[in-house]
């Protein structure tokens, strides 16, 4: 809780990188010609949009966490691998170094020093009914920066992007809120009262890093395009202060993988620099296979992210449950003792307001991000000749 975290020593600046150090995978650009060179004589691997050693791997697959040579344990609930079929593999035959390449048969990066783990080994790891029978990884040294091309991609900044722009802020404290949804005041609230509680507790400048998902989510959420523009008209509006709010994609997609999932999303922030995590209700949550219900509880994953080896440095925030006070014709923190003053609106209930173009109670959301919302849904509207319009990207 904060309030342990008060007694501890105030460190300055962004939080140390899992392993003591972040290791940077995209090659200096004084060598990249020589690397485009070296992968022009190397077999190939193509990448796809779906896209180790193996004592490594069983580590990280049964432990959640990697020890070092060193003896230090980081947290890696999800082994990083690439999975190729039977016919690529004979392709690699016993070579030690390949090319990735993209659809366009663009060298992507180099992938050296690699194993190759038959996935039938494992039932866990089974891919899309065995056609990808190999999860193949090692030393990564990449040649292009992945680009999206769908006018985000200056959102899209690797850790080490990340730490610089912290160290320009001059960040003394760095606290992250991850959402897959529009930025209601209740999350403003949640997030400004986190800053609150960091300056009482000795920070003299931290600074909320707003990281979005950008991989897929579920088929009914506002796409990521427009979910940018409303999290821009936030910070335009004032809800949450530019000076000290940046808002960066994480371009993890939505698993909904539960425990395991939860510990790469924190592990993730922490060597994007963040010292704090804002857990939400039931983080990543899986519903049970059978019955209409959560697997979890809504606790599990701030119960998980507290005991997780590999995470003990980042401080776990709880998730304060805000909704909106009809007494004060606002969002705020939820009060038991009065539940009848209390209005949940659920995302389902906001995305039918827009679509229905109705305003919220005033003080829910800022005009300017709730109009991005109204846009986005009259943007779905059948045309006269019956086709649906494209998002366009921001």
């Amino acid at each position: 809780t904060v309030a342990a975290h008060q007694r501890l020593h105030i460190s300055s600046g962004p939080i140390e990188p899992d392993g003591g150090k972040l290791v940077e995978l995209v090659v200096d650009q004084s060598k990249k010609g020589e690397k485009l060179l070296e992968a022009a004589a190397l077999r190939r691997v193509k990448l796809t949009k779906i896209d180790l050693q193996e004592s490594e791997f069983l580590q990280i697959l049964h432990f959640n966490s990697l020890r070092l040579g060193d003896g230090l344990v980081v947290n890696m609930s999800v082994p990083i691998v690439l999975a190729i079929d039977d016919s690529q593999k004979n392709r690699i035959g016993q070579s030690r170094k390949v090319v990735l390449v993209d659809s366009g048969d663009h060298p992507v990066a180099i992938l050296s020093e690699f194993s190759a783990l038959n996935s039938q080994l494992e039932s866990e790891t089974k891919l899309n009914n065995g056609l990808w029978n190999w999860l193949i990884g090692g030393d990564l040294e990449v040649i292009e920066p992945v680009k999206y091309h769908d006018g985000l991609d200056r959102f899209r900044l690797s850790p080490a992007e990340l730490r610089k722009e912290l160290e320009r802020r001059n960040a003394d404290a760095v606290f992250t809120f991850q959402l897959r949804n529009p930025v209601h005041n209740g999350h403003a609230l949640l997030m400004t009262d986190t800053r609150r509680r960091l300056l009482e507790m000795g920070y003299k400048n931290p600074i909320l890093l707003l990281h979005p998902l950008g991989g897929y989510t579920k088929a009914d959420d506002v796409p990521l395009d427009w979910r940018m523009r409303q999290h821009e008209k936030v910070l335009e509006d004032g809800v949450l202060d530019p000076e000290t709010t940046i808002v960066f994609i994480f371009p993890s997609p939505m698993h909904y993988a539960g425990p395991t999932e939860v510990q790469w999303h924190a592990k993730a922030r922490i060597n994007a620099g963040a010292n704090f995590y804002i857990v939400g209700r039931d983080p990543t949550g899986m519903g049970h296979p059978i019955e209409k219900r959560d697997l979890y509880d809504a606790d599990h994953g701030k119960k998980v992210l507290s005991m997780a080896p590999g995470l003990e440095r980042l401080n776990i925030l709880p998730f304060k449950v805000a909704a909106y006070d009809k007494t004060q014709g606002k969002m705020a923190f939820f009060d038991p003792s009065r539940p009848q003053d209390f209005l949940f609106i659920s995302g389902t209930k906001m995305r039918t307001l827009a679509k229905n173009k109705e305003n919220p109670p005033e003080g829910f959301m800022c005009p300017g991000g709730w109009k991005v919302l109204v846009d986005y849904y009259d943007s779905l509207a059948p045309t006269e000749n019956g086709k649906v319009p494209l998002a366009v990207p921001a």
